[in-house]
């Protein structure tokens, strides 16, 4: 069984999907349990494979499904999967969020979308599905499919919510149409030029045979990268992300904000990395100056769009649309020519190091904030800023971890925001960026400003008063501690130690990053 570990993280989740639908009718009770079960099971196959790909000596996995060796047919006709140490970090990292989500969505569900357990469980499980084949998958077309599965599934997630939650859905699936279909024209492009689907043997081909300087080559990289740049919600091709993710049900934000675009941004890696190869993406394109300058735009905007928001999940959507500059920036830091140069990718790629970290490490912070503030909209009964006021005194825990979260966003340490953020600034610094660590910085105060209001109102503000049965006037806050359920707390408390936790073991995690570069670098799979 150890050895099918990369394709049984998949599959057993999807078997828990056909489950959840077909039992759930009968038996709405058994959905929550079916969907934990199945991410338990996930998450330790996950970290199964993620110990073979540590142990292995040239440190990755090849899992064939079916049999079919791509390597042994011409131009790669089989279907493979691929683990190596940046996506198998990803898996774990998706499998406990997911696992966390579902566990924390136990007072939600029955609550937001009455009576539509069943479908909701199982468009949630088949969501981590898509998601985690988008990490693991070595074929471009199969990546095509797996994102349309997590794709459609976050669309109806999202639509099972408000009228206001519809349009939202409505929105998000236009532009991930758009999106999804500029990507599928770029691998068709590639496609023609090359005869393989295979990532690997795509870039071998386009090497080998000198195909790289092909006119068709510099427009696959277009389509497949706006196609990409607009499913991650890279500004300013995200007006779909903020509606999206602050009326999507409670439960369904607290999944996809942390993993959608922080799986894309991975994606976007992968292609970069393995299909065009480094000297093709940070040389013959020479898209490095462009492109760091539209990921400061990218962050001063996200953080200005939020420090105008109200409402409280609107303004956390909002900062995501600036984390994604970060990582986007990140990843294009390597500056042009330096391959011509003869510096290793592995050598000046602290820049990508800082990128691979911050997709862990915000992940892990999105869903801190996204579950703090969940459960703080509960207590408060609104989403509004101004209504959080004495929440400290009301659920003293919850706004503990909350205030970890924003300490991570902010990049206090040592948290893994800090340790993200100096990753990053260091390859700014690295590559002579300067904007791009000024961007970093500001971006950081402005979290601090909205944060600190948030805090401010929930430990200093008072709850209203309103009149007891008696008439006589009484605050919210005079019954004492009404804290959160364990169903909510158990999940929230691990989600902000993990962030205290990867920020510890920032070394180690980086040292993996550093050796997955260097794989790269000496022309292994990326």
């Amino acid at each position: 069984m150890v050895e099918h570990a990369p394709v049984l993280l998949m599959v057993v989740p999807l078997l828990a999907a056909v489950f959840c639908a077909l039992l759930g009718l009968r038996w709405k009770a058994l959905c929550l349990p079916l969907t934990i079960i199945g991410f338990i099971a996930a998450l330790y196959f996950s970290v199964i494979t993620f110990l073979q790909v540590s142990a292995s000596s040239d440190h990755q996995v090849i899992y064939f499904l079916g049999g079919w060796n791509a390597s042994e047919f011409p131009r790669g006709v089989g279907i493979e999967y691929r683990v190596d140490l940046l996506n198998g970090m990803l898996l774990i990292v998706i499998a406990a969020v997911a696992l966390l989500a579902a566990i924390f969505s136990k007072q939600f569900v029955s609550m937001e979308t009455p009576g539509k357990e069943p479908q909701y469980y199982a468009l949630f499980l088949l969501l981590a599905v898509g998601l985690m084949g988008m990490t693991i998958t070595a074929d471009a077309f199969n990546l095509y499919v797996l994102l349309e599965v997590s794709s459609l599934t976050s669309y109806a997630l999202i639509a099972m919510g408000s009228r206001r939650a519809s349009v939202a859905a409505f929105q998000y699936l236009i532009m991930g149409t758009i999106g999804a279909s500029f990507y599928l024209l770029g691998v068709g492009y590639l496609y023609i030029k090359t005869g393989s689907l295979n990532m690997q043997g795509i870039h071998d081909i386009l090497i080998g045979e000198g195909l790289l300087e092909s006119p068709a080559v510099y427009v696959a990289f277009l389509l497949i990268f706006v196609g990409v740049w607009i499913k991650l919600a890279f500004f300013p091709l995200s007006t779909w992300l903020p509606n999206a993710y602050s009326r999507a049900p409670t439960a369904t934000g607290c999944i996809i904000a942390p993993l959608m675009t922080k799986v894309s941004v991975y994606i976007m890696l992968r292609i970069m990395l393995t299909v065009f190869g480094p000297e093709y993406v940070y040389d013959e394109l020479s898209w490095s100056g462009p492109m760091v300058w539209i990921a400061v735009v990218a962050i001063i905007a996200g953080s200005i769009l939020a420090l105008g928001q109200k409402d409280l999940r609107r303004m956390l959507s909002y900062l995501i649309i600036a984390e994604v500059g970060y990582m986007v920036g990140g990843a294009w830091l390597l500056a042009p020519g330096g391959m011509a140069r003869g510096e290793s990718l592995y050598s000046t790629a602290t820049g990508l190091v800082g990128t691979g970290y911050h997709i862990i490490s915000d992940a892990a912070m999105t869903l801190c904030l996204f579950l703090a503030v969940g459960a703080m909209i509960v207590k408060a009964g609104s989403s509004r800023i101004e209504d959080m006021k004495g929440l400290f005194r009301k659920c003293p825990v919850t706004m503990a971890c909350f205030v970890v979260g924003a300490l991570a966003m902010i990049g206090v340490p040592p948290t893994c925001g800090f340790f993200s953020k100096w990753y990053l600034i260091s390859g700014a610094f690295e590559a002579g960026r300067w904007e791009f660590a000024a961007a970093l910085i500001i971006s950081s105060l402005v979290n601090a400003v909205l944060f600190f209001r948030i805090i401010e109102f929930a430990y200093f503000g008072k709850l209203p008063e309103v009149d007891d049965a008696h008439g006589h006037h009484q605050r919210h806050d005079e019954g004492g501690m009404e804290e959160n359920p364990p169903s909510m707390l158990v999940p929230l408390v691990l989600a902000s130690v993990a962030l205290i936790a990867i920020g510890l073991f920032n070394k180690e995690i980086a040292g993996y990053l550093s050796q997955f570069l260097n794989t790269v670098a000496m022309g292994g799979q990326g």
